[in-house]
């Protein structure tokens, strides 16, 4: 009688057991990858320099700006906790930093070598996904600060921006309490001067909208400025 040739049953690698997690991936150090830590006010990236590397916020706070030819600085964006900074390195036509990456707070930042990041986003759908969807979102929020700019008035705009450093819209519950920002950053968010932030500040706190004394505090009533037609 013929025996049966037994084939032997291939074991699954870690990787098939486990699955590829991208919150362990944005969240640990690795081949390419390494935590930073970073005090208030400290430049992660400046306009202009090599860009090599894509930057994952884990904690804090980060102002990116901008500064034109004539040496005038705006700020272009606030961005906090599970946003990615610096991702224009992927496009091969841009070489160099477009902008500058400011801590506002004490941050924790994972920075991914250029290499290992685009190596990661092709080999697993599941960290490709979530980029992806981080990408549309920012895009979303720059055709909505377009209209904002465009149509609305300085003081939705700052309602706006106040909001958005609450992280109103975000999953999970927002922060009432957000880091401190001058009302110079601000007016450049706004487009507005900072006597006018500082007017529409004051209104907002005598209407309950916010409260600061050492910290600022946002509410979700602060809303009804945006809804108001």
């Amino acid at each position: 009688m013929q025996s049966r040739r037994r084939v032997p049953t291939q074991q699954p690698t870690t990787k098939q057991i486990r699955g590829f997690n991208p919150k362990a991936f944005l969240t640990s150090t690795g081949v390419g990858r390494t935590i930073l830590h970073y005090g208030p006010k400290q430049p992660i990236f400046s306009q202009g320099e090599h860009a090599n590397a894509v930057f994952y916020i884990q904690e804090g706070r980060v102002r990116l700006s901008v500064i034109s030819k004539q040496g005038k600085e705006a700020t272009i964006s606030l961005l906090g906790p599970g946003d990615f900074a610096g991702e224009g390195c992927l496009a091969s036509d841009h070489p160099v930093r477009l902008s500058t990456a400011t801590t506002v707070t004490d941050c924790s930042v994972l920075k991914i070598g250029k290499k290992e990041m685009a190596r990661a986003l092709h080999n697993e759908h599941s960290l490709s996904d979530v980029f992806v969807a981080y990408v549309v979102e920012r895009y979303n929020r720059t055709q909505a600060d377009l209209v904002d700019q465009l149509f609305n008035s300085s003081e939705k705009r700052l309602a706006r921006a106040l909001l958005i450093l609450a992280r109103f819209g975000k999953e999970g519950a927002p922060d009432t309490v957000v880091p401190q920002v001058s009302q110079e950053t601000l007016a450049e968010m706004v487009g507005t001067t900072r006597s006018r932030v500082n007017f529409f500040m004051n209104k907002f706190r005598k209407l309950g909208f916010i409260d600061y004394n050492g910290s600022l505090k946002v509410y979700s009533s602060l809303l009804s400025v945006v809804l108001h037609e």
